[in-house]
């Protein structure tokens, strides 16, 4: 019996909004990404998109944004008789991937998945590549420029296809520097951020701040800033000195 391929799928949705139930799926997107024999990842198939009937008006603050129309998705198929043949296709993915992909997990439940696991891209590239002077998927695209990529095929921005066929690149990267698991590991705890967002500290490394001024972001609402806040005096209490992690420490 021959093995089962490992392949990770990417996901993409456009939607009406942020959050279901009062929001819904308009179209969905995918990109596999597969480990070769020669043991290097790469983009493999065709991937696709599908339209989806949301069952409800599209708002024109979210039309504006991907240009799905009312009138697009009228005759389309409802979202339960889309997402299973995508999110939990024969044979099993070893994982889903979609760039923040809490908001993709909102919709695509793991009733859905059949409990697949997620690789959010967002997460690992804030630990692979913490220089980049962005993070969105569009950012990490101009900023990288992944080897193999078909300009034309990424565009347009904000639509399912051409989304997730970017999203798979960087994807790709990752997986040929760091394992699924350690991705998985990564996309589970909340976001490591390099840089402060806020403050008059914005745009600094977190290692180049006082003990103080990081003290005060362990309260702070998002839980993305607690965790790196939480993160880096944990790692001065083990005898870590303020200044800049290396490459490999920010590995682990």
């Amino acid at each position: 019996m021959r093995p089962t391929p490992s392949i990770v799928r990417v996901i993409d949705l456009e939607t009406t909004g942020q959050a279901p139930p009062m929001h819904a799926v308009v179209e969905i997107g995918w990109q596999d990404v597969a480990l070769g024999s020669d043991g290097r990842w790469e983009l493999q198939g065709e991937g696709g998109s599908i339209l989806v009937n949301p069952g409800r008006p599209i708002p024109p603050v979210t039309m504006a944004v991907h240009h799905i129309r009312d009138e697009d998705v009228e005759g389309a198929r409802w979202w339960h008789d889309v997402a299973r043949p995508v999110l939990d296709p024969w044979p099993r993915r070893v994982a889903l991937a979609a760039h923040r992909a809490s908001f993709e997990e909102q919709f695509c439940t793991p009733a859905l998945t059949h409990g697949n696991s997620w690789i959010c891209t967002w997460k690992c590239a804030l630990r692979l590549w913490p220089d980049s002077p962005g993070f969105s998927n569009q950012m990490l695209r101009y900023w990288r420029k992944p080897a193999g990529m078909d300009h034309e095929r990424g565009l347009p921005a904000h639509r399912a296809f051409p989304d997730a066929y970017v999203t798979a690149f960087h994807l790709r990267d990752m997986l040929n520097e760091a394992s699924v698991a350690q991705l998985i590991e990564w996309s589970a705890a909340p976001g490591l951020l390099p840089r402060v967002r806020y403050g008059p500290d914005r745009g600094r490394e977190w290692r180049e701040i006082d003990n103080e001024v990081l003290h005060g972001f362990l309260s702070d609402r998002d839980p993305d800033i607690r965790f790196t806040a939480e993160t880096e005096l944990a790692r001065r209490r083990g005898g870590g000195e303020i200044g800049r992690a290396s490459a490999q420490e920010l590995l682990l």
